[in-house]
């Protein structure tokens, strides 16, 4: 379908966005923190912070030689890549503008945010694996990812394992363990813990079980830009950590 001068289509990846927001729009709002009015605007911002921040991530950090000197393909979000790390950012930046706007807390709107993250990472490893992007070493086990140049270790679905059920997990526990009266769990520590743990599960698949893409390569044997953006979120996440559990 053609409308003005761009071409849409529907794609596999595009859908697996689309059911994610859906569910972590459900989930949040059964926890009835914001109003519902509130939590409309929410995901309009955070969906800004997502696509702006994932693309300008992808820009900086990964091909930042080629956009250069091709500025409007930064546009074309259908061609090239986004990133996880941007789009951190993006959505951070998003938060925290919708806060100072409606005046609610920046901090436990963060944590309401992150706890049902894990869901929307799933769908989005799903898409790579559909899609036969980040992938390793030759396998030829079940769930392989079969491509012209062989069969290969299906690295997207133990991301989406660790990013899913284990993250999820870890998440929850602390975000049920925060309501008990008797915690001293402040607002931000589920944030902080998602940084932290995102960071340490990401860095085990990027040097263990995935390559970069040949464009990007590695900075340092086994370390690639997206593992030393890991460590980064780790060193975050700690800090805040221990500052938010005090």
């Amino acid at each position: 379908m053609d409308i003005f001068w761009l071409q849409i289509q529907p794609s596999f990846y595009g859908f697996m966005y689309a059911i994610s927001f859906w569910l972590c729009y459900y989930m949040i709002r059964q926890k009835k923190k914001l109003f519902i009015h509130h939590l409309d605007d929410l995901f309009f911002y955070v969906f800004l912070g997502v696509i702006v921040g994932g693309r300008l991530g992808y820009v900086l950090f990964y091909n930042f030689s080629y956009y250069i000197y091709h500025p409007l393909e930064i546009l074309m979000i259908w061609n090239g890549g986004m990133s996880f790390h941007g789009w951190v950012v993006g959505v951070a930046v998003a938060m925290y503008v919708f806060s100072k706007a409606k005046n609610i807390s920046f901090l436990m709107i963060a944590d309401e945010v992150a706890r049902v993250v894990p869901v929307g990472l799933f769908f989005g490893r799903i898409g790579n694996y559909v899609n036969k992007e980040l992938l390793w070493f030759p396998y030829t086990w079940p769930l392989a990812v079969q491509t012209p140049a062989g069969s290969f270790f299906p690295s997207p679905l133990l991301e989406a394992l660790l990013e899913w059920i284990v993250l999820f997990l870890i998440l929850s526990y602390f975000y049920n363990k925060k309501q008990s009266a008797w915690s001293q769990i402040q607002h931000g520590y589920i944030a902080a813990l998602f940084l932290l743990w995102y960071g340490v599960f990401r860095i085990f698949v990027e040097v263990f079980f995935r390559t970069p893409d040949a464009h990007i390569g590695y900075i340092l044997p086994y370390v690639s830009t997206g593992t030393i953006l890991s460590i980064v979120m780790v060193a975050i996440g700690g800090v805040f950590c221990i500052k938010f559990k005090k």
